[in-house]
């Protein structure tokens, strides 16, 4: 079976772009200059893993209801390993060479993937409006060395969301002091947006 491609850009790249720690808000020039050629490339998940010379985009979706806000247990199936048992209020994953549809890596195959993403983790019945609000850096640990997140907040009409992967386990839409009380065994993209959470909802 062929290894999944992944797309990454390179870490010099978001460098000259201006790289940060935590949370910056200029979503749209950072994706729209990520996304132009050269800069997107596909390489093999393995090498990507562990080389900090290349960033792969993570698509990070929020979603809320009420005030609440979705969150979930990543189970031992997950694809990241090293983010097992902990609690997540983001969902996404990396894109692919098959998003591309043959084509360039831009903000439609962008969006495509980001779809595609949602679609394998969790089953919405609700409409719901999304919007990017942020980027999502964390060079402090070994998966976030090789991560770049955008976030989305998708605001949802109904509660009516369940798993639709055996990787996700504990789904519930939760209060946001209810959350702030178990910080500790959140994953630590999660404590970045939550310290922030008021701005990234607007």
């Amino acid at each position: 079976m062929a290894e999944e491609m992944i797309l990454v850009v390179p870490r010099s790249e978001f460098d000259r772009l201006g790289s940060f720690q935590g949370l910056h808000f200029e979503v749209d020039r950072y994706l729209n200059e990520l996304l132009t050629p050269p800069s997107p490339r596909f390489m093999a998940r393995s090498l990507a893993e562990t080389d900090p010379s290349f960033k792969q985009i993570i698509p990070y979706a929020i979603f809320t209801h009420g005030g609440r806000i979705l969150s979930y247990v990543r189970g031992s199936k997950g694809g990241e390993k090293r983010l097992t048992a902990k609690r997540s209020i983001g969902i996404g994953g990396h894109m692919n060479d098959s998003d591309a549809e043959g084509e360039a890596f831009d903000l439609a195959a962008y969006h495509r993937a980001l779809k595609r993403e949602i679609g394998e983790e969790l089953k919405v019945s609700s409409p719901y409006t999304q919007r990017a609000v942020a980027l999502l850096n964390d060079d402090s640990t070994e998966v976030g060395r090789v991560h770049v997140g955008v976030v989305h907040v998708f605001e949802c009409e109904t509660d009516a969301i369940e798993c639709a992967e055996t990787g996700i386990t504990d789904l519930a839409f939760l209060e946001r002091e209810t959350l702030q009380a178990n910080h500790e065994n959140l994953e630590t993209w999660s404590q970045i947006c939550l310290a922030e959470i008021g701005r990234l909802l607007g």
